[in-house]
């Protein structure tokens, strides 16, 4: 039986927001998690950009793997492509997902920034991601939320994200009020 995963690494990991049959910390190799993509809908405006999650070229990242009943996946992947495509910057990829507990290996489609894209912020300095999470508001609510959030989560499942702790620091208590 062929079996169907998606891989979050952002707020998918906190609100997938589909039905799954179970999830799994899981690790991918040749991308990492990074503030590196203008939100002009969820969490910013195109004249007041938020910054969202991506996953960059290189390296690696832990996130969460979920599985899907296969009646599901044609329901889930429309809701993902919805949700996650809205303006295109994201590339939808089959990858390889090593499950951490287990060691078993999955191909999981999840979402990749497309350099190309104008929306593609690339490295920021920190001053630069501070203030567009600062400013950041959306349909989906303020960015800091979303940084907040995606921070506290990550926590939970002792995953260290240096450079989100380094902008949560700069946050300050603005962040940690909304995470709680």
């Amino acid at each position: 039986m062929k079996q169907f995963w998606i891989f979050g690494y952002g707020s998918l990991m906190w609100r997938p927001g589909f039905a799954f049959e179970r999830s799994a910390p899981a690790r991918i190799h040749g991308y990492h998690r990074s503030l590196c993509v203008y939100s002009h809908v969820h969490r910013g405006t195109p004249e007041q950009p938020g910054l969202v999650l991506g996953l960059d070229r290189g390296g690696s990242c832990h996130g969460l793997a979920f599985e899907v009943a296969p009646e599901r996946w044609s329901e889930t992947i429309a809701y993902l492509r919805a949700r996650e495509q809205v303006t295109s910057v994201y590339l939808e990829k089959v990858t390889t997902a090593r499950l951490t507990t287990s060691g078993q290996t999955v191909e999981a489609v999840t979402y990749v920034v497309d350099r190309s894209h104008r929306q593609y912020a690339g490295i920021l300095d920190e001053q630069a991601l501070e203030h567009h999470v600062r400013m950041g508001e959306g349909v989906s609510g303020h960015c800091i939320d979303y940084v907040a959030n995606t921070l506290a989560h990550l926590r939970e499942m002792n995953i260290h994200d240096p450079a989100l702790e380094r902008l949560a620091g700069r946050l300050g208590s603005q962040a940690a009020s909304r995470s709680s």
